[in-house]
């Protein structure tokens, strides 16, 4: 096992313990991994600062989110979910739009925003919960501190290469993968793509997590639950909107098109069908939905590495040939499949093709791909402060946006990994030369952590 990962594990066994260490445990396990597993002082740190333990004081995951213990006691699961999600979304957006505006508590807004990610996680798991009401009435326990060693002493400026982002497991939600830092192949020289696609360049993104499988129907019924605005309107309120639209009085009634949820009968999904992506949904709402959750949509680059697997040149996320046992092949099904029927690709990602469109962060230019290199890869964007504009203020977009996944429905087989489509951000589906208005392709997302951007 490397040494980079055994110290992980040491990490992930003490967080399982206690959520909070001292600057003493912290200076330990720093000479742990110097002298155990062969890690410099940087590297030892970046693992730390990724696992969110916290140095110095006990985090209380409740007051974190605005809560006390007794206020979500009795409360059922559904609803601490929803409660859980509003208060993150809130705190989370404020820490967003503080930019690099200091914290008065000394940490960074992104240190604060990571704490926020583990008391959502932490509060909408029963079990975690429980652990975290039983750790805060109990003492802290402590770890034995290693032995120093003289013959190789601790350098806090010790030289060394800045390693790979690390993402901890326990820092993670378990529906989600990270994708690693590094070069891929991002576009295809074959000549039979079945959706307009670019021509093979390499491309730089830094770490990243992603979404299992995309967005499901009974997440984004939470969603909507939760921020009513974007609940399904009437067929009258609907009409309303349309007029209001036209003198650009809110941006509300810019946010998406007549076929928004349009198989959802006011707020209920269809029946039998909670595990199925989430469809007829606008760039907007997906951006909306993701803000809500603590996320955001992944940039075409990272879309299309992460649905690669690792593989390099191949024409889908398992190889170049069709394989029934991989996708749906069947076209006279017309409708999307529940999440995670079929096998995973080579990170663990499902349904990359094949099943929705989903949305991407990225303007659509006919000549943005040929703009993407190791160092812009967002189409004409190359700072995280762009992305965080983007993101904070989505509601100023007017471009369309890029879609990518694909499905039967508009192919004659399974789209490919490269393929891609654009639409304007406020439709939330598009009409096809192969079928009329009844059959449309579905448009839904899955959502990302951190940037791929440069800071500067």
């Amino acid at each position: 096992m490397p040494n980079r990962q055994e110290f992980i594990i040491t990490v992930n066994t003490l967080k399982s313990l206690s959520q909070t260490i001292t600057e003493e445990q912290r200076k330990g396990l720093l000479q742990q991994a110097v002298q155990e597993h062969g890690l410099s002082i940087q590297e030892a740190s970046e693992i730390l600062n990724a696992s969110g333990l916290i140095v110095g004081e006990r985090v209380n995951y409740f007051e974190v989110l605005g809560f006390t213990i007794k206020a979500l006691e009795n409360q059922s699961e559904d609803t601490i979910a929803v409660e859980v999600d509003t208060a993150h979304n809130k705190y989370y957006t404020e820490s967003l739009r503080a930019g690099g505006l200091p914290r008065p508590d000394g940490k960074t807004q992104e240190q604060w925003r990571n704490i926020l990610n583990q008391a959502r996680d932490t509060l909408k798991n029963p079990q975690k919960r429980i652990e975290h009401i039983t750790a805060l009435n109990t003492e802290t326990p402590q770890p034995i501190d290693p032995i120093p060693n003289e013959e190789h002493p601790i350098s806090e400026t010790e030289a060394i290469a800045p390693p790979e982002k690390t993402s901890i497991s326990t820092a993670m939600p378990d529906d989600m993968v990270h994708i690693p830092a590094g070069e891929f192949q991002m576009g295809s020289n074959h000549k039979d793509e079945n959706t307009q696609g670019d021509l093979a360049k390499t491309v730089h993104v830094d770490a990243f997590c992603m979404d299992k499988y995309p967005v499901t129907n009974a997440q984004y019924k939470r969603f909507i639950i939760a921020v009513p605005v974007w609940r399904k309107p009437s067929r009258r309120l609907h009409q309303q909107r349309l007029k209001k639209r036209r003198f650009r009085t809110k941006p509300e009634y810019q946010s998406f098109d007549r076929y928004y949820l349009k198989d959802w009968d006011g707020d209920n999904y269809p029946e039998g069908k909670a595990d199925h992506p989430v469809t007829h949904v606008s760039w907007y709402a997906a951006m909306a939905y993701a803000r809500w959750i603590g996320k955001r949509l992944p940039t075409e680059a990272e879309w299309e590495k992460a649905a690669r697997g690792g593989l390099t040149g191949k024409k889908y996320p398992w190889g170049d040939e069709l394989e029934p046992e991989k996708t749906l092949l069947d076209k006279l099904v017309r409708e999307t499949i529940s999440v995670g029927k079929y096998p995973a690709n080579n990170y663990g990602l499902y349904d990359m093709v094949g099943n929705v469109w989903e949305w991407c962060l990225d303007e659509y230019d006919p000549d943005s791909f040929q703009s993407l290199t190791t160092q812009k890869p967002i189409a004409k964007k190359n700072t995280k402060d762009d992305l965080n504009h983007i993101i904070s203020n989505f509601w100023e977009v007017k471009t369309n946006r890029i879609l990518r996944g694909g499905t039967l429905l508009n192919a004659t087989s399974p789209v490919q990994t490269s393929a891609k489509i654009n639409s304007n951000p406020i439709l939330t589906t598009f009409l096809t030369l192969s079928y009329g208005s009844s059959l449309v392709p579905k448009i839904g997302f899955r959502c990302v952590w951190d940037t791929g951007l440069k800071k500067s």
